[in-house]
């Protein structure tokens, strides 16, 4: 990978691939060796850049390499809680007296996946979810299926022509044919159900989350129950508290209006 004759700042640049190549990575440190080969610079020029990344708590680097820093969660938490929705969710999923226990988590429509932002961590014992930050299909999550039926026709088509149905667990939607009905049951039930798709043992129940203005990016709000604890009565009272928190997460001055 080379530098663009165009780039203005190349320095940025290929500190922008070194971070993304530790993304990829999914948290094994990587030696510096490593990263220059992946990112396509001298090993003098990436030994430079990740310690300007060091300073700046960007990247930490330990005996095997180099990894993310905890900057770098401080900048994705600043950034979910520029949304409204965001700022409320902790304390809304606190005082529910269906969801104070369950992991709940808040994910953004990103093309064709869903990012993870948020999480309420629960009080149960199970811990599952996602790893935020983490991308999910949107057609194979839960929240992601709870965004497609927020959609219009025409928006729900340009989600679609982009996004894949590669089959993640034997539960996973295989095609446009299978998932086009389990969006009309979810639109007329209120929440989605997925068994599944994603994660073998987790059954997601998730809503979409109204837009406070028109610049915010497509939200949605899911909870993950382990399969074998899902049953109808409890995936019900989480689908009808996650939309209640929905509602308490709407703009006011929209509902008055």
């Amino acid at each position: 990978m080379t530098d663009s004759p165009r780039d203005p700042a190349p320095a940025v640049t290929r500190a922008l691939r070194i971070l993304g190549a530790l993304e990829q990575a999914e948290g094994v440190p990587l030696p510096l060796s490593e990263i220059a080969r992946t990112v396509g610079i001298a090993k003098s020029s990436a030994a430079n850049i990740c310690a300007s990344l060091e300073e700046g708590g960007m990247i930490e680097r330990d005996a095997r390499g180099y990894r993310l820093g905890r900057r770098t969660a401080e900048l994705g938490g600043a950034f979910a809680m520029q949304f409204n929705q965001v700022r409320e969710f902790f304390a809304i999923c606190a005082a529910s007296e269906a969801l104070h226990r369950e992991v709940v988590q808040i994910a953004m429509l990103d093309g064709s996946d869903m990012i993870y932002l948020a999480r309420h961590e629960g009080r149960g014992a199970h811990r599952l979810g996602t790893p935020l930050g983490s991308r999910l299909p949107v057609t194979q999550s839960g929240t992601g299926r709870a965004i497609l039926t927020a959609l219009d026709d025409e928006e729900l088509e340009a989600v679609l022509a982009g996004a894949a149905f590669d089959a993640v667990t034997p539960h996973s939607v295989r095609s446009r044919e299978e998932l086009l009905p389990l969006i009309a049951e979810a639109r007329e039930r209120g929440y989605t159900i997925d068994r599944g798709s994603s994660f073998e043992d987790i059954t997601g129940v998730a809503v979409p989350l109204p837009a406070w203005s028109p610049s915010d990016p497509h939200l949605a709000m899911g909870a993950a129950l382990p399969s074998d604890e899902a049953t109808p009565e409890r995936i019900r009272a989480v689908g009808e508290a996650l939309m209640a928190a929905a509602t308490l997460l709407t703009n006011p001055l929209a509902v008055r209006a």
